[in-house]
C-alpha cells in the first residue's frame, strides 16, 4: 500500500483537506451564469410536457456550446486534481474500462451527463449480439473523437444504417424506436449526453440481433427497480402480512412490470388472496393488464378446478 494511503488509517485530515479543495474548483464552474441558466434548464426539461426548444441554455448546449461549457469544467478541475492528489471529482462518475461517464446533473428522471467510449477497449469486445429499446428521449453532441456506428430501428432491429460520428455532431432519437450502437471508435469518443425518461411504465427491450427474437424485458426506471427488489424480498420472506400493500399496487397506475411481480408474489404468498386481486384486474376493461391477468386465471383454473370457486 502506497505509504500517503496507509498514513490515511490513522489520520484523514489529508484526504478531508483533498476533497475541501475539488470542492471549492466544482463551486467556481456550478457558480458561472451558463452553468446555472443549464441546469435551471434541466430541472424544467425533466417535465414531460416541456420540450427542449423551451429551455435556450440546455438546447444551446446540445447545439455546439456544450463543448466550451465542458471544457471549462476541466480547466478547473484537472489543475485542482494535480494538486489534491487524494480527492476525486465530486460529481458521480462510473467506468468499466470501456464507458466512463460523469453525471453533471439530474432532475428527476432527466440526467446530463458527459460519456467517453475507449477506443481500444472497444474493438477488444466480442461482437454485440443484441440491442436494447427503452422508451426515453435521447439528445447527444459529440464533443471530441470519431466513431463508426448504427442506428438501429424497432421493433426487430432487421432495419440499420450506418452512421459516422464526428465532433460538433448533434444525434436525437426517439430509444424505444432507435438504438444506436458502436461499431468503432478511433481513439475516445466523448459526448455530451441528456437523457430524458417516462416517469412511470419505462420497460426495455432486449432484442437478438440475428433473429429478431425479444430475449428480455426490464424497468429502466430506479424508483420502479427498487420497488421490484422490494416487492421480491417480501415474497422470498413469506411475508403475507404485505398482501394488502401488494394488492394495492397491482391495481395503481405504476408501471405494468412492477404491478405484475406484485400480482405473482401475491399468488404466492397467499393463493386465495391473490387470486381474487388477478381476477379483479382480469374483469377491468380498461385495464392494461387485463388480457394477462385473464390467461393466467384461465390457466389456473384448468390446472387447479379449487380456484373456480373464488372467481
Amino acid at each position: 500500500m502506497h505509504p500517503e494511503i496507509a498514513a490515511l488509517r490513522g489520520d484523514d485530515a489529508p484526504q478531508r483537506k483533498a476533497q475541501a479543495v475539488l470542492a471549492k474548483a466544482l463551486e467556481r464552474w456550478s457558480t458561472l451564469p451558463e452553468t446555472r441558466a443549464t441546469l435551471a434548464d434541466l430541472a424544467r426539461f425533466a417535465d414531460p410536457g416541456v420540450a427542449l426548444g423551451d429551455c435556450p441554455a440546455l438546447a444551446g448546449m446540445l447545439a455546439g456550446a456544450g463543448l466550451g461549457w465542458v471544457r471549462g469544467l476541466v480547466d478547473v478541475l484537472l489543475p485542482a486534481l494535480a494538486g489534491a492528489r487524494l480527492g476525486h471529482v465530486p460529481l458521480r462518475h462510473f467506468t468499466n474500462g470501456l464507458t466512463s461517464t460523469l453525471l453533471l446533473g439530474r432532475a428527476g428522471e432527466t440526467t446530463l451527463a458527459l460519456v467517453a467510449v475507449d477506443g481500444p477497449a472497444l474493438a477488444r469486445q466480442p461482437p454485440g449480439r443484441s440491442v436494447v429499446f427503452a422508451p426515453l428521449e435521447s439528445h447527444e453532441l459529440v464533443l471530441a473523437g470519431h466513431a463508426r456506428a448504427e442506428m438501429i430501428t424497432a421493433p426487430d432491429a432487421r432495419e440499420k444504417h450506418e452512421i459516422a460520428l464526428a465532433p460538433g455532431q448533434a444525434i436525437t432519437r426517439d430509444g424505444a424506436r432507435h438504438a444506436l450502437r458502436l461499431l468503432a471508435v478511433e481513439g475516445c469518443l466523448v459526448t455530451l449526453r441528456l437523457q430524458r425518461r417516462p416517469r412511470h411504465g419505462v420497460v426495455a427491450q432486449e432484442i437478438d440481433l440475428a433473429s429478431g427474437h425479444l430475449l428480455h424485458r426490464s424497468t429502466g426506471v430506479m424508483r420502479e427497480s427498487r420497488h421490484a427488489l422490494m416487492i421480491a424480498l417480501l415474497g422470498r420472506m413469506g411475508r403475507a402480512d404485505a398482501l394488502p400493500v401488494l394488492a394495492e399496487i397491482a391495481q395503481e397506475h405504476v408501471g405494468d412490470d412492477l404491478r405484475w411481480q406484485a400480482l405473482r408474489e401475491g399468488l404466492g404468498l397467499d393463493t386465495a388472496r391473490g387470486f381474487a386481486t388477478l381476477c379483479a384486474v382480469a374483469d377491468r376493461a380498461d385495464d392494461p393488464l387485463a388480457g394477462q391477468a385473464a390467461a393466467l386465471r384461465a390457466h389456473l383454473q384448468a390446472t387447479y378446478p379449487a380456484l373456480r370457486a373464488i372467481a
